[in-house]
């Protein structure tokens, strides 16, 4: 039996996605768009995490959109006395458990972050999906420990408001 040339294609890569499973850290190195992502993570003590069973979704904010932040933000926030700010900040990207965009039935929809905190995710007219205010520019990386969806900026948590006194 000969397999023509894109069937054998197809059964190689079939074969060797389930062989070379990666996790959400291999997962994105080997992306090539989240080298920033990965050295905050690093940094803070979250690529442990990220490469723990999970499930995890993460919101991955490409190097692009960490270069977006305004100047001197990233080095401010990598320093060891923001490490807290940092970890929040990291946190606030990543859900527990595996959240794809054909998971989302509902047009708009809150979700709960590993730092407690609620993101809003909308699914509009035109097929897009943002979260907060950012657009997902690529869904559903798959990884053995859970799902990367890809943004297009960097979400910041909401500051908690102080009560007066």
């Amino acid at each position: 039996m000969r397999l023509s040339l894109p069937l054998a294609f197809a059964a190689l890569f079939a074969f060797s996605s389930q062989v070379s499973a990666k996790n959400l850290v291999e997962t994105m190195k080997s992306a090539d768009q989240f080298a920033i992502l990965l050295r905050a993570a690093a940094t803070a003590g979250m690529d442990k995490m990220f490469a723990e069973p999970g499930p995890y979704t993460v919101f991955a904010p490409t190097d692009a959109a960490f270069n977006a932040l305004p100047p001197g933000k990233l080095d401010m926030l990598m320093k060891p006395e923001n490490m807290g700010e940092l970890k929040k900040i990291l946190g606030y990207h990543v859900l527990f458990g595996r959240l794809t965009t054909k998971d989302l039935v509902a047009e708009k929809s809150a979700a709960t972050t590993t730092i407690g905190m609620p993101i809003v995710l909308e699914k509009k007219d035109d097929g897009a999906v943002m979260v907060n205010d950012s657009e997902i520019a690529q869904p559903d990386i798959a990884a053995d420990n859970g799902v990367i969806q890809m943004l297009d900026r960097v979400l910041i948590p909401a500051k908690p408001v102080q009560p007066k006194t």
